[in-house]
Parts: structure tokens; sequence; C-alpha cells
């Protein structure tokens, strides 16, 4: 005889309310994804500095047409506010402090992963994808290189392209925004 055991999916308002009754605390690198509560891998020095190269080289070609933000919610549907790596925007007067932005705001989002690779491709892209995010960048550290995920249908990406060394990745809605793999891992 086998016992079933149900599952308790948390919405984003549970989530919230988890963070004022001190269940998770500020500090704590969770996000909320299929409504379940993931603990997020620490950043390594890799990660961190290729996040930060990222951001500055992003900031220096979008001058104030984007607004960019580094490890803040998003929020996707009632069950998902993951905190991607990168985010680009599209400028909104109160930065976003009145809300988490949603699908519909996002140009670009860009995760990297060192020790994090599967679990940004197999469970944060397709939310991404079933969501409406239009591109979305892989940043593989361990590979050295950078998928490029566009077209999303049905939970998937029908565009998928990879690019390594000194190959130019260049964004469909941002096209000022071009990187190579070298130039973030040098």
């Amino acid at each position: 005889m086998s016992t079933f055991i149900a599952r308790k999916r948390f919405t984003v308002a549970d989530y919230y309310r988890m963070a004022e009754t001190g269940i998770i605390h500020r500090d704590d690198r969770v996000e909320l994804l299929d409504g379940e509560v993931r603990v997020m891998s620490p950043i390594g020095s890799w990660h961190a500095g290729v996040a930060s190269r990222l951001h500055a080289m992003l900031a220096e070609n979008l001058k104030r047409t984007a607004i960019i933000t580094v490890q803040r919610p998003m929020r996707l549907g009632d069950f998902d506010e993951p905190e991607p790596d990168i985010a680009v925007l599209h400028l909104r007067d109160d930065f976003y402090t009145r809300s988490h932005p949603t699908p519909a705001d996002v140009l670009l989002i860009i995760e990297v992963a060192d020790s994090s690779i599967d679990y940004d491709r197999d469970e944060k892209l397709p939310r991404y994808a079933a969501a409406g995010v239009p591109e979305v960048w892989l940043i593989d550290i361990a590979g050295e290189a950078i998928e490029q995920f566009r077209e999303p249908r049905d939970s998937r990406y029908q565009s998928v392209k990879s690019f390594a060394g000194s190959e130019q990745c260049v964004s469909q809605l941002l096209p000022a925004v071009e990187v190579t793999i070298a130039e973030l891992l040098a």
C-alpha cells in the first residue's frame, strides 16, 4: 500500500508573507519557482566578476535607454518569482518601485552560471519561455560559451544559438548590446 503525500505550492503572496513573518530572511539566497522556495547557489568570484563586467558593459552601451537590474525579483506569475542575475527592462519613471517587473517589462534576461548551469537551463529557462520573456542569455563560465535563447513558444525557446571565443552575441531587441565570451572571461 502506498501513501500519497500532497505538496503545497506557495503563491508569490505566500512567499512574501513568509518574509514578513521571519520564515525567510532578507539575506537568504532563495527564489520562488513553481511554487517552491528554492535555495540558490552561492555566488563565486567568477560568477560575481562576470556579472559585474556585464553590468558595466550594459550600462555603457545602453546609456539611459533601459533599466538594468542585478539579482532583483522578476514576477513571472502567481507561483514564480525568480531573481535573474541581470535583467534589462523598459524604462519606467518609478524605476519599478511600485511593482516588480513582469515579462512585459523585459528586453533581456542574463543568467550567469558556473555551478548552476543545469538549474538555469532546466528550471529557469522553461519558466522564462512560458512567461514570454523575449530573450535570455545563459553565460556558461565552465563551458566558455554564451547561449542565446529567443522566440519563446510552448515553454521552450525556438531559436537557440551558442557563441564561443570571439564570436559576437548580439541582442535581438537591443542591437547596441554585443558581447563575446572572450571579453567576459578576460
